[in-house]
């Protein structure tokens, strides 16, 4: 993985980027694109991952944990509705406290651990079926 020298900065949280990482790698044939070369602190250390032009999820590294962004549009809000009982209370309330903004929901979750990921796994699906064979 490109730029390892700075996962030492994730800290406690390591164990769920590699958990995360492993999961994208068995399901999703995807570019990895790392910026960390944005001007503004606060986005720095970006991974994206993109296929077709269109972005799965983006990573950003922070200290001592990470950001997850998930983007849903209309299809993907529609399903995340119909399965919200899947969910728990706190991707919940990540989802609802999220104003509608040109059609999407911009949803940034902080993982400070594993705690969250088969809520993330399950946002991923929702986001795009997998495509690795």
């Amino acid at each position: 993985m490109l730029y390892e020298y700075l996962l030492p900065a994730l800290g406690g949280s390591k164990t769920a980027w590699d958990e995360l990482m492993a999961f994208i790698n068995q399901n999703y044939e995807m570019e990895e694109k790392w910026d960390t070369k944005k001007p503004s602190s606060e986005y720095r250390n970006e991974l994206k991952f993109r296929r077709g032009g269109k972005t799965l999820l983006a990573l950003y590294l922070r200290d001592g944990f990470f950001e997850v962004n998930i983007i849903f549009g209309k299809g993907e809000m529609e399903k995340f509705e119909q399965s919200r009982s899947d969910f728990s209370a706190e991707i919940q309330k990540i989802y609802d406290d999220v104003e509608i903004c040109h059609g999407q929901k911009w949803m940034f979750i902080e993982m400070y651990d594993s705690s969250l990921l088969e809520d993330i796994f399950k946002m991923l699906l929702i986001k795009r079926e997998p495509n690795r064979k």
